[in-house]
């Protein structure tokens, strides 16, 4: 029995060396811990989000220490993690107090913590902030201050098709489209504008074209000339003033490039409609809104020769290839100047411009038919359908983050439909991809008519890194029995960029909400959902849906999945869908008041949600 009893100690003893050669100091550690140094997402009156990582062998406890004297240890106030992406909420600390923090994580053999940071809680919750705020109050059924005789309180009724730019002077300066309820531009000029210091209140400019430029009949009989035809007959009073779009080119100078649309056909019954044109103005000051017009850029191309004789109504088969209406102008990170244009027919182009003159690279242009000339009007750099010329897409605009070309496009007829769609290229005139998302559409939370017809977009920045969508949106087309689908609203909302790099646009319209910070905390709760898949014409209704205190929820179309919350990044993932999170105005609540509202998509529609 002794011998036996020796060679167990001797077993034990070696076993033992051989643990200890892994796990305790001074032998060959594999993994050892590692604490990196806390981050403060969120601080409040008494509470703080942290996060940290904590990685290693055989870690028993992992988590966070702090306390109001340096170099807190597991000894003071402790909070343990059980995920080595450490977050966590520590509440119940004083007001207006420093506490010094650290990470740790711990084995059976030492503790290791991480460099040591300060954080100080505030005085009084930021959340005073958000009740001084003041929701927005101007009417969204705004008819009755629809006329011309009313325009000085119009804010952003009347809006259709617009363009944003931030000038030098701090304002936003939107342009759109001559449309309105009851038609009240009317003999008042084209291309109107307006100007914003917040991007909620809309100051009328007046019109930036008070007539119609010469150039633009003086070209057309030119173009018909050379095809064999007598001079042009359209009434200037039908023509159609389309969908500006402005630009700072450099400090003192401001670009717009505008669609004037000629009425009629090209030769009488069974040819294909008359042409368009897109045009530009300059000037070095937009608050004086005084543009003077630099004449003709580009018309429509057709690559049937002279061919034109295809009925106006032989939509998938019509006798232009690109369609010289919608621009969108873009000065690439190199310097570059780009047209994107075109609607319907064949599909997007994009044309290289001469940055002094704002005028195509090839200046004069050739005869816009013929196989030779294509080049000239630029290439062809997406279709929705091949083969197919009526296509039921319009409105490229085009902008440039972080690597990739993203161009926003509206689809469908603009009266219901209207929605939204993304694709991207990496290059600005290659080709561009993707699973053409629908980023708006249709749409109903609950207490509200509703809105349809949101697209047509202009995307901008703020020149802080801060990104926006403004487009039109309009009621119902049975809202009520007065014409209420022709009351165009402007709607200005925030983008946001997920981690795939590609872009959301929040459900709710921009409001100017303080920055207070979110957490954890304020996504528990019931929160109206809505599913923005595809859906021809039809308004998506939202629905109730939990998100439980403990990670999981409850209630709707994802119930018995988990939801997590980043607040240093805003993210909240939920059911494995990434949603990105912001305060904005709930424009649905009487009185409006203010919410926090998530986007994400997945494949090819989106998801909006704003919490109850």
């Amino acid at each position: 029995m002794k011998i036996l009893s020796k060679i167990i100690c001797c077993l034990s003893a070696g076993l033992l060396m051989v643990a200890c050669s892994e796990d305790i100091p001074g032998g060959e550690v594999k993994n050892p811990l590692a604490v990196s140094t806390p981050e403060v997402a969120v601080v409040r009156a008494s509470s703080a989000v942290v996060s940290a990582t904590a990685t290693g062998s055989h870690i028993i406890s992992r988590g966070f220490c702090y306390s109001t004297t340096p170099n807190p240890t597991i000894d003071n106030t402790k909070m343990a993690v059980a995920k080595k992406n450490m977050q966590l909420t520590i509440s119940s600390l004083s007001k207006n107090t420093t506490y010094y923090l650290r990470a740790y994580a711990q084995t059976s053999f030492e503790v290791k913590y991480s460099d040591e940071i300060t954080f100080t809680t505030l005085a009084s919750d930021p959340a005073s902030a958000l009740d001084d705020w003041t929701a927005p109050t101007y009417p969204d059924d705004y008819r009755e201050l629809s006329t011309w005789e009313k325009r000085s309180q119009w804010n952003l009724g009347n809006v259709h098709d617009p363009s944003v730019m931030k000038a030098d002077d701090g304002y936003y300066y939107m342009y759109c489209t001559d449309a309105g309820f009851g038609d009240p531009h009317a003999g008042h000029g084209h291309f109107h504008a307006r100007r914003s210091a917040d991007l909620v209140n809309w100051e009328y400019l007046g019109a930036t074209m008070p007539n119609t430029p010469e150039w633009v009949m003086t070209k057309l009989n030119e173009i018909r000339s050379n095809m064999g035809l007598s001079a042009s007959k359209a009434d200037v009073n039908g023509y159609g003033y389309w969908a500006p779009c402005a630009r700072k080119v450099k400090n003192g100078l401001y670009r717009m490039y505008y669609s004037i649309v000629v009425p009629g056909t090209i030769d009488g019954d069974g040819t294909w409609s008359e042409r368009a044109f897109i045009g530009l103005m300059e000037t070095a000051d937009p608050a004086s809104n005084k543009w003077e017009d630099k004449g003709f850029v580009i018309t429509n191309y057709s690559d049937k020769e002279l061919n034109y004789k295809v009925n106006a109504t032989d939509f998938g088969n019509c006798y232009y290839k690109y369609n010289a209406i919608d621009p969108s102008f873009i000065i690439t990170p190199n310097g570059e100047h780009w047209l994107i244009y075109g609607s319907w027919h064949s599909g997007i182009a994009a044309v290289q411009l001469n940055p002094e003159t704002g005028k195509t690279i090839i200046d004069p242009l050739p005869n816009p038919w013929g196989a030779a000339n294509e080049a000239a009007y630029g290439k062809q750099i997406f279709t929705r359908q091949a083969g197919n010329r009526w296509q039921a897409s319009e409105g490229p605009e085009v902008f440039y983050h972080d690597g990739y070309y993203y161009m926003f496009m509206a689809y469908d007829a603009l009266d219901i439909p209207y929605n939204t769609r993304v694709v991207r290229s990496a290059t600005i005139d290659g080709t561009y991809t993707g699973d053409q998302t629908v980023l708006t559409h249709p749409y109903k939370f609950a207490n509200s008519q509703g809105w349809v017809g949101i697209s047509h977009c202009a995307i901008f920045d703020d020149g802080s890194g801060n990104c926006y969508y403004a487009s039109q949106q309009r009621f119902p087309a049975d809202y009520d029995t007065w014409a209420s689908n022709a009351n165009m609203l402007g709607g200005v909302r925030s983008i946001q960029w997920l981690s795939s790099g590609w872009p959301v646009v929040m459900p709710e319209r921009y409001a100017a909400l303080p920055e207070v910070a979110i957490s954890a905390e304020d996504i528990i709760g019931t929160w109206e959902h809505i599913d923005l898949g595809y859906s021809y014409g039809n308004m998506k209704e939202s629905s109730e849906m939990t998100f439980a205190a403990n990670g999981t929820i409850t209630d709707g179309v994802w119930k018995g999945g988990t939801w997590s919350f980043n607040a240093s990044t805003n993210t909240l993932t939920a059911n494995g869908v990434e949603l990105k999170v912001q305060r904005e105005c709930d424009w649905e609540a009487s009185p409006r008041k203010h919410t926090i509202v998530y986007a994400g998509i997945n494949g090819a529609k989106s998801y909006w949600g704003k919490k109850k």
